[in-house]
């Protein structure tokens, strides 16, 4: 039997749909919009709407961005003779939070996971190969976290990238097994950015 209205009850079950969010916490956030002025309420949903019509892959690193090509690769002053491999776009905010990489980014938006049915061409190698065919990079930073999934991942990007000749590190494991990069603080990856290794 249920307690709420249907309408409550689907906006609990949305928010309960969303990652670390628990059934205690979706009611929580579902009666906190409820208890909204019209006015705000109104602008939570529209800002959702905008950013899901408005928020893209940038066409060069495949990061989220509103414009064709991101801030940072259009930045005049990010060396784009290094591109930083990372799993999602959580990762490229915990790296720039520790101002010790001034190069430019790919986005896999993903890892390959056997067990999660998630291969080579579900992710973003593709569009990573054509940069470093088409571009001047130098050094490829395989930033994807030191997990299991990561590991795999980084070892194939390394192996499709060997041939054109540029270099390929590891972030030194000043990051913890297992850690995601978007937990870590900056000293941590600061140490693991500058004690990075070829592969």
């Amino acid at each position: 039997m249920s307690f709420f209205p249907s309408t409550l009850e689907v906006l609990i079950e949305k928010f309960a749909s969303l990652p670390g969010i628990g059934q205690k916490s979706a009611q929580r956030l579902a009666f906190h919009i409820l208890a909204l002025p019209d006015q705000d309420a109104e602008a939570f949903a529209q800002a959702i709407l905008d950013a899901k019509r408005s928020v893209h892959c940038c066409a060069v690193c495949q990061n989220l961005t509103d414009t064709d090509i991101c801030s940072i690769c259009q930045s005049p002053r990010r060396d784009e003779r290094t591109i930083c491999v990372v799993s999602d776009p959580k990762a490229v905010i915990a790296i720039e939070r520790s101002h010790e990489y001034n190069g430019h980014y790919h986005v896999l938006h993903g890892v390959i996971s056997p067990m999660n049915h998630v291969g080579p061409d579900d992710i973003k190698i593709k569009e990573l190969v054509t940069r470093v065919a088409d571009g001047d990079v130098q050094e490829i930073i395989m930033a994807t976290n030191p997990d299991t999934e990561g590991e795999t991942t980084a070892k194939y990007i390394s192996r499709l990238l060997k041939p054109f000749g540029v270099k390929i590190t590891r972030l030194a494991y000043g990051l913890s097994v297992g850690q995601n990069l978007e937990f870590a603080d900056e000293a941590t990856l600061m140490r693991a950015m500058e004690g990075r290794q070829e592969i």
